[in-house]
């Protein structure tokens, strides 16, 4: 694919400015896009990336392209790619530290021997919290969290006042959590 091609159907940069009676920028646009995607990699240092931020800064030019002067469109354009160039590499390093850092929250063989145990030990001890509710405040729970039901709808099942059953809700996850905890 060619540097001023965009990415949908070989539709060219020059097609489309020349098809709505361009701003400076715009046509500048047209006439240094394969200089401004050069630049833009330099910045970005990713070719995937760098076609995302052309695709910004083709929309900035048609947006607000108009603002530029004829004679100083092209500076205006690198300008705009320059920010968008920054721009995206602070998204994509935010991006990758919040993923390094949920990496390092996984497990490292989450379906391993220990860890099936301790998840199915968990289990047993919220199925024996949940026995030791009451019956009116475990018919909420189960509704709540295992049905997927809102306090409205289960409201109106039981035939209850919202609040009563917002209450038996509260009440149960206190006694929940005084069970749960450990040496509790």
């Amino acid at each position: 694919m060619a540097d001023a091609e965009a990415n949908d159907g070989g539709l060219r940069v020059e097609d489309v400015v020349a098809a709505d009676a361009p701003s400076p920028a715009a046509s500048a646009f047209a006439g240094f896009a394969d200089e401004l995607r050069r630049f833009i990699v330099g910045v970005v240092r990713d070719p995937s990336l760098a076609d995302d931020v052309m695709q910004t800064t083709f929309i900035k030019a048609a947006e607000r392209g108009h603002d530029a002067r004829a004679g100083t469109a092209k500076g205006w354009l690198f300008r705009v790619a320059y920010n968008e160039a920054l721009a995206a590499r602070r998204r994509e390093g935010s991006l990758e530290k919040h993923r390094k850092r949920m990496a390092g929250l996984r497990p490292n063989d989450p379906s391993g021997p220990d860890e099936r145990l301790i998840r199915g030990e968990t289990v047993a001890a919220v199925r024996r919290a949940i026995a030791t509710l009451s019956e009116d405040q475990r018919r909420v729970v189960l509704a709540r969290v295992y049905d997927e039901k809102t306090f409205a709808e289960i409201a109106a099942e039981s035939g209850l006042p919202l609040g009563t059953v917002l209450t038996r809700m509260r009440r149960a996850l206190e006694k929940l959590r005084r069970t749960m905890r450990p040496g509790g």
